[in-house]
């Protein structure tokens, strides 16, 4: 199976944690793109079966900068072929920041809907408040999500 990573990321945290996720679903026999910097085309040609989109927060609630293009032109498009697709989301964010904690995986969450992409699991939220280790703590997550792709 295809798993396409979707990465946004400002300080490098959440490329880490995406980069992490790939290293973990790959040694599970799957299939992984992860770039940070993919454009719409190179997703679209991967051919993904399932997403998984691993984003920080900015601003207020906002999705980091190089997460933007890609998000754009996904919503302007709204492929088919990924209706009905497994995916999920994990937000990481500052939760001393009340309301617009982990507002760019609620985004990606908001995306996926409107794509018809089925949430497998419930958002993990990586607190930073909270963590010194977000790839470490995200792994019992990542387990979950590996056992509901492979059914």
């Amino acid at each position: 199976m295809k798993v396409a990573i979707l990465c946004g990321s400002v300080y490098g945290t959440a490329e880490e944690v995406a980069r992490h996720a790939a290293t973990l679903l790959k040694a599970a026999g799957f299939e992984v793109l992860c770039n940070s910097r993919a454009a719409f085309d190179e997703v679209q040609a991967f051919g993904p079966e399932a997403f998984l989109a691993v984003t920080s927060t900015t601003g207020m609630g906002e999705l980091p900068d190089n997460l933007l293009p890609l998000y754009s032109q996904i919503r302007d498009v709204l492929p088919a072929a990924w209706r009905g697709l497994p995916g999920a989301v994990i937000g990481l964010g500052d939760s001393s920041y009340g309301d617009t904690f982990c507002g760019g995986g609620e985004q990606m969450r908001e995306l996926f809907a409107e794509l018809g992409v089925r949430e497998v699991l419930e958002m993990l939220r990586l607190d930073a408040s909270e963590t010194v280790t977000p790839e470490t703590d995200a792994e019992p997550w990542l387990a979950d999500f590996i056992a509901q792709l492979r059914g």
